[in-house]
């Protein structure tokens, strides 16, 4: 009974009055100097946001990947562009009484079955497959990029004849193509590195005309584009100006891949005794003449053959780097 009165006091004097009284909370709230929010809240408003490219940039160089292969590159690339620095012996001068001869004063790697110098012929012989990788590359690069942004960003007819001439020669093995193609007679006559080089093309392409494709496709509907074709911009422009830049990226991987791939293929075009003439040095060559000398003199093979391979390794390395540079998704928070 003494509650039920209590309770009905208070209601009568809700009623009278028309308030209800509220009992006071306290509540603890942490000096914000002790709080690491401010910190972590803090935006540096004095520098300027990094473009996709600049912020790429900045990943890269924090790579020991990246810096290991590039330096690997440029020295490649300095070998096959002035052999003369670094061998001072000439490379067809050949002496039958040093044939099979190991290493010594002035020739490190020994000489080979003909009495050449080994050495010499590795760094003069890095020349042409350097070409071919690098020429391949940027012909791959413009066909196949031109065809599979063609197809990716109009589509209709053209991504469909487009997409299906891809097709038929992504069908057809690299190796196996070239090999067809250089028995031709019209080439069998006349090879010589852009020979390789036109062949490597013809089926190096399609790879690259399907990443461009997919690119294109994935780009084309964003917010950037759509607002540069109501400005007036043409929808050729557009691709030029917009969609393709922003495109770039993985392309730029795939390449530097593939440059590495197109070396191996020279070699064993070359290995096989239908790619560069036996007149044209070059690592393929090399290991092509010293497949019979394996037992009794591997420093024949073996120093071309690692000149081909760490090359090879520096472009892949290369394009493991652009891959986690370049992918958003692959990229360390």
């Amino acid at each position: 009974m003494p509650e039920n009165t209590h309770n009905s006091s208070a209601a009568g004097d809700v009623k009278r009055t028309g308030k209800v009284s509220k009992r006071r909370i306290e509540h603890f709230v942490a000096p914000l100097s002790e709080t690491p929010l401010q910190a972590v809240d803090t935006v540096n408003q004095t520098s300027e946001p990094l473009s996709f490219w600049a912020e790429a940039w900045r990943n890269l160089r924090k790579q020991p990947l990246f810096i290991i292969s590039v330096a690997m590159i440029v020295l490649v690339v300095l070998v096959a562009a002035v052999p003369q620095l670094f061998a001072s012996a000439d490379p067809r001068y050949c002496l039958l009484e040093d044939a099979g001869a190991g290493p010594r004063d002035g020739h490190p790697f020994g000489f080979t079955a003909q009495g050449c110098d080994i050495y010499a012929r590795v760094i003069y012989g890095a020349k042409a497959s350097v070409l071919v990788g690098l020429f391949t590359t940027i012909g791959v690069v413009i066909i196949g990029g031109t065809f599979g942004a063609l197809a990716g960003y109009y589509g209709g007819w053209m991504d469909a004849i487009l997409a299906r001439l891809g097709d038929i020669f992504f069908a057809l093995p690299l190796i196996l193509g070239a090999i067809v193609i250089m028995q031709l007679p019209a080439l069998r006559d006349s090879r010589s590195v852009w020979t390789v080089i036109m062949v490597l093309i013809i089926f190096g392409w399609p790879q690259i005309a399907r990443i461009t494709r997919g690119a294109v496709i994935e780009a084309k509907g964003a917010d950037y584009v759509m607002a540069a074709r109501s400005l007036g911009v043409s929808k050729f422009g557009a691709l030029v100006r917009h969609v393709l830049p922003n495109s770039l990226a993985p392309i730029i991987v795939v390449a530097s891949i593939s440059l590495g791939t197109y070396i191996v293929a020279e070699a064993t075009l070359s290995f096989l005794g239908i790619g560069l003439p036996s007149s044209v040095m070059s690592w393929g060559n090399d290991i092509s003449a010293a497949q019979t000398h394996v037992r009794s003199d591997p420093q024949m093979l073996f120093w071309p053959a690692l000149g081909l391979s760490i090359t090879v390794l520096s472009f892949i390395m290369l394009g493991d780097a652009l891959r986690d540079a370049l992918d958003p998704k692959s990229r360390k928070a």
